[in-house]
């Protein structure tokens, strides 16, 4: 029997089972996919939003400045990459820019600090691609900029290795309450637990409507992006943000934490809940867009592309809290935009409900750090000559767009919740990520991975399942 039952390990699940761990219980983690990080976490614009642009009361305003606050030094804790680079919404000539005023207004209200108004001849300074037409920007400088999965993964082995258990490649198919407790029926053995958690992302509507007769219903809403190579990565250096519209914070440009330029995301309500194919016109649409508040974007640079879908709840809002009608079910549901951002704030606020639910108390040995895999780059160069002297396979370099070693490989395999898959490896190390996007070192990768985990070379996946890379020999020897 459990005490706590956390559904979903993406970023809002995974850091609740971070802030629960500092509580003298026994949890858990239920993921249907093969690893931590595998849904909505993984496909996001990777950053912090400072909090303005939600509405002064709501809980997206709430957790949103909050997780602002607390993400620099959960980095610092937990050992994932952070910048505040800050962030600029910018509006044209032809727009309406006292959009902006109700922004900063709102910004102020929520508690955002430093917020200001920058005029035509100050922003070309700070970005001299912003496009000619544009003329006013709100400045917030506590916008931030990210690593998603490095967020997510580290969470989650902070949360492992303080007790929480994990159980992967777990489909939740029923839940029921049975006196006490829930009874949790998923496609292994069955989980008992006193209280469970709802992070299920875009399935979080069909978790919550098992147990309470209050439904909801989630839309999923997708969001298509490009990835541009690192020799793109100065061509802004804040988060390029436009005036937003009822679908969302609009197309943004943004430098990530490891060098590249992001453009995204579009916003389009779709029907498939597994829907995260980009298409042509989608993306088509992607680079007209940016072009309005960017000029110039080399989009001959573009790595790859991507979508990811947000979880929109009917009702606008997070929907946090217990359900009325069901003692021990909490809902952390419709966690769209600012969700990322938020994460540290939620998990924060969704423990503390648990806990007083259930007169927990605090664990006298909980450890809140976490060291991240070793990157020999940030070493100097009579430091990482040591290393590779003690440790050659920090001398062999497997991602050579990335320049990741076998050594970052074969810690990420071998660290609380290690990686099973090349995914599982592309996201913690980024061997993979680079400009050749796998295309010479996955035969390398798939290696290590069948010697190290072990396993056959023919159950080496992509990212789980049914996403086998080998499934037969052409000739044998």
């Amino acid at each position: 029997m459990y005490d706590a039952a956390i559904i979903g390990a993406g970023v809002i699940g995974s850091a609740i089972a971070r802030e629960l761990s500092r509580y003298d219980l026994k949890a858990c983690v239920i993921e249907r996919e093969e690893d931590v990080c595998d849904g909505t976490s993984k496909a996001n614009s990777a950053i912090v939003h400072a909090g303005f642009d939600a509405v002064p009361g709501s809980l997206k305003a709430k957790m949103n400045v909050r997780g602002s606050i607390l993400m620099e030094d959960l980095s610092k804790e937990l050992d994932f990459p952070y910048k505040r680079n800050g962030s600029l919404v910018v509006a044209s000539r032809d727009q309406d820019a006292s959009l902006l005023n109700k922004l900063l207004e709102q910004g102020l209200k929520n508690g955002v600090k430093d917020l200001r108004i920058v005029e035509e001849k100050e922003l070309k300074e700070m970005e001299p691609n912003l496009d000619d037409n544009i003329v006013k920007a709100l400045y917030a400088p506590t916008g931030a900029i990210v690593c998603p999965f490095n967020l997510t993964i580290a969470l989650a082995e902070n949360a492992a290795d303080n007790g929480v258990e994990f159980f992967l490649n777990t489909n939740v198919e029923k839940i029921e309450k049975d006196g006490d407790h829930f009874r949790i029926e998923t496609d292994g053995k069955p989980i008992l637990s006193r209280v469970v958690i709802n992070a299920a992302g875009v399935y979080a509507d069909a978790i919550n409507n098992m147990v309470s007769a209050h439904k909801y219903h989630i839309t999923p809403r997708r969001g298509q992006y490009n990835l541009l190579d690192k020799s793109a990565g100065n061509h802004v250096s804040h988060t390029i943000f436009q005036l937003p519209s009822k679908m969302g914070k609009g197309v943004l440009v943004t430098p990530t934490v490891h060098g590249n330029l992001l453009v995204g995301p579009t916003a389009e309500d779709i029907d498939n809940k597994e829907g995260v194919n980009t298409t042509g016109d989608g993306l088509l649409s992607l680079k007209e867009t940016a072009k309005r508040s960017v000029k110039n974007i080399p989009f001959n640079e573009v790595i790859t592309s991507f979508a990811g879908l947000r979880a929109h709840e009917d009702g606008g809002d997070f929907v946090l809290g217990e359900a009325e009608d069901c003692s021990g079910f909490f809902n952390a549901l419709g966690i769209e935009s600012p969700g990322l951002s938020s994460a540290p704030a939620i998990g924060e606020y969704m423990a503390e409900l648990v806990a007083e639910k259930l007169s927990l108390k605090k664990k006298s040995d909980w450890n809140g750090k976490r060291k991240g895999i070793l990157n020999p780059a940030k070493l100097s160069m009579e430091e990482r000559n040591k290393l590779i002297k003690e440790h050659p396979e920090y001398g062999r370099i497997i991602c050579r767009c990335e320049s990741i070693s076998e050594g970052e490989i074969l810690d990420s395999i071998h660290r609380t919740l290690g990686a099973r898959s090349l995914d599982g490896v592309k996201r913690r190390t980024r061997a993979g990520m680079g400009r050749c996007q796998a295309g010479f070192c996955t035969p390398r990768t798939m290696e290590i991975l069948e010697k190290e985990v072990p396993m056959s070379p023919f159950d080496v996946t992509k990212t789980g399942h049914n996403s086998k890379l080998i499934y037969g020999y052409n000739k044998r020897v």
